[in-house]
């Protein structure tokens, strides 16, 4: 598939998020993410939101589904979303049960490989039960106890193993995300570099220098 360039609203209010998200289609990126601390804090309605403010982006809500996997997907596509996110270490029947919501709504799964014990197993066993991508993902609190920890511990491996797209996110800096379509995984995604600040989830730069980051992220992306 063509490269895409996915921002992440790593964000706490809609208020932010939105503000994030006009900068980053400025920019030229392709998907627009609902992050977790977003849908923690504002629920659904940040997925309307967005959804209201661009309609024709695509709208991963990176869920994080453990159970209850069909009404979890059902909601996020009634709300607006196109992509909706499952972990791979739920159980099985989960995974199905959001791939089922998924055909029926006419949206997308991500398969997250996170805290999986066997990453490659992990994913192969995603592709078989039916999600369209693979995210390869180091968690935050992962790498705060191992700063050393990051995707490419497994992405090769894992992009090898798979016949769907690949996305890596977690301890990846701009410039790394940049190239991450020349180590098999097209499906670039930015967000917690730009965001994070001391821990906290808040902006933490201008919004012309934001911009002017993002643009430079998407060229590279595009032509690489």
């Amino acid at each position: 598939m063509e490269p895409i360039v996915q921002i992440s609203l790593d964000l706490t209010n809609i208020k932010d998020a939105l503000e994030m998200a006009k900068i980053a289609v400025e920019a030229g990126i392709d998907w627009i993410e609902a992050g977790t601390p977003l849908l923690l804090g504002e629920g659904l309605h940040a997925v309307e939101a967005l959804r209201k403010a661009f309609p024709n982006h695509p709208i991963v809500a990176d869920l994080k589904t453990m159970d209850g996997g069909y009404l979890e997907a059902e909601m996020m596509a009634k709300a607006g979303a196109t992509h909706v996110v499952v972990m791979g270490v739920a159980h099985p029947a989960t995974i199905r049960a959001v791939v089922k919501a998924a055909r029926d709504y006419n949206i997308q799964v991500m398969g997250d490989i996170m805290a999986s014990p066997d990453k490659v197993a992990c994913a192969k066993m995603l592709e078989a039960n039916g999600v369209d991508y693979i995210i390869v993902h180091t968690g935050f609190d992962e790498r705060g106890e191992d700063p050393e920890r990051n995707p490419f511990d497994h992405l090769h491996e894992v992009v090898n193993a798979v016949s769907i797209p690949v996305q890596a996110v977690g301890g990846l800096s701009v410039a790394q995300a940049a190239e991450m379509p020349k180590h098999g995984a097209p499906l670039v995604v930015v967000g917690a570099p730009l965001v994070i600040d001391k821990k906290e989830f808040r902006p933490s730069t201008d919004k012309s220098e934001l911009k002017a980051i993002l643009q430079d992220l998407v060229a590279k992306v595009k032509t690489a």
